[in-house]
């Protein structure tokens, strides 16, 4: 199977929803991220942090691409990759969400609990894409905005705890606050972030999370446990969750 045969192989998996499928796809394309940080370095924008926006970037071309567009993956992903990084210089370091994403990440929540119902599994983009009349490009726009919404309520760990129950501490389903949430997650020391977004909001396993990162999966224990208690201390400050 030639590299182009298997890539598209990995990425109508990824489509149809295997988070294994889509981890590789980032592994292995992860280059294209790094080679592209290298040209907008010297700007004043911390490296990691060109870095993880790349990453945003690439996920959102894993996730748009169609085979059918008659060009190679790499040829795609490129300029989502750069523009990713491009808007975060310029936007001053901020990442801004507006309000029709917000309105169009409700829709999105909606519409896959409703397809997943009807259809008895989870919706490929496809038809995710006709049934909210929504292209690929704005539901990947939504899905990387608002990835930790969804993944705050997912149970993980031995007990089946969810994110947002380990962090908050008073009771609250307010959409509103799990974005809030979201937005301490990006205030964490750059180590502790990367781990939260690779185990809470892309699904990964501690292992696959240290295997990325190139440490240890005690370390990312370690990080993990460290991250939640700052969200903690975070959120109880802000006094929202």
């Amino acid at each position: 199977m030639s590299n182009e045969a298997h890539r598209t192989a990995l990425l109508t998996r990824a489509h149809a929803g295997d988070r294994e499928a889509e981890a590789s796809l980032v592994e292995e394309n992860a280059g294209l991220v790094h080679a592209l940080v290298r040209r907008f370095l010297g700007r004043g924008a911390d490296p990691e942090e060109l870095t993880q926006i790349g990453m945003i970037g690439l996920y959102k071309a894993i996730r748009a691409f169609d085979p059918d567009y008659g060009v190679q993956f790499s040829t795609y992903a490129v300029p989502k990759i750069e523009g990713e990084i491009r808007r975060y210089l310029r936007d001053g370091g901020m990442i801004k969400v507006s309000r029709s994403i917000y309105e169009r990440a409700g829709k999105l929540s909606r519409g896959r609990k409703e397809l997943s119902l009807t259809l008895g599994r989870d919706p490929h983009l496809s038809e995710l894409s006709e049934y909210l009349g929504l292209s690929p490009d704005e539901i990947s726009e939504c899905e990387t905005a608002f990835a930790g919404v969804d993944s705050l309520e997912r149970e993980i760990g031995t007990d089946g705890t969810p994110l947002s129950d380990l962090v908050s501490t008073a009771d609250s389903e307010d959409f509103i606050d799990k974005i809030a949430l979201r937005e301490l997650i990006h205030t964490l020391p750059q180590r502790e972030m990367e781990v939260i977004l690779l185990l809470y909001y892309r699904d990964m396993t501690q292992t696959q999370a240290a295997k990325l990162l190139g440490i240890s999966q005690v370390q990312v224990s370690r990080i993990q446990k460290k991250a939640l208690d700052h969200l903690r201390e975070l959120a109880a400050d802000q006094q929202f969750l």
